[in-house]
């Protein structure tokens, strides 16, 4: 069993997302595309699927919050990609993950 602690840290938590193969790290573009930044890949919300995410919150500042996002492309890459959270949030990436999980709940609906 892993140790709370160090499930907590970004890092940590990073390296072992890269060890489980989420290997591309990504940013939405400025056409709001998810992208990758080894080789450019584009991908629309309904090609991505978020597998988990982690918030963490800094030590000495609880407005120094971040949001680990590992995600999957319906063409097998796997990845992760972060974002502020609260007001200091990139909106281009909230939009994005926002359309994700949209898409996400309107499947599990028609599965049932």
């Amino acid at each position: 069993m892993q140790d709370k602690v160090e499930e907590r840290s970004l890092v940590n938590v990073l390296n072992r997302l890269r060890k489980d193969g989420f290997k591309y790290d990504f940013k939405v573009s400025g056409d709001g595309r998810l992208c990758t930044l080894e080789d450019k890949s584009q991908f629309t919300p309904d090609q991505v699927r978020i597998v988990d995410f982690y918030r963490f919150e800094g030590e000495s500042n609880p407005d120094d919050m971040s949001i680990l996002y590992a995600i999957e492309t319906t063409s097998g890459l796997r990845g992760t990609i972060s974002n502020s959270y609260g007001p200091y949030a990139d909106e281009k990436i909230d939009n994005f993950l926002k359309q994700v999980e949209d898409l996400g709940k309107n499947l599990d609906k028609k599965d049932k």
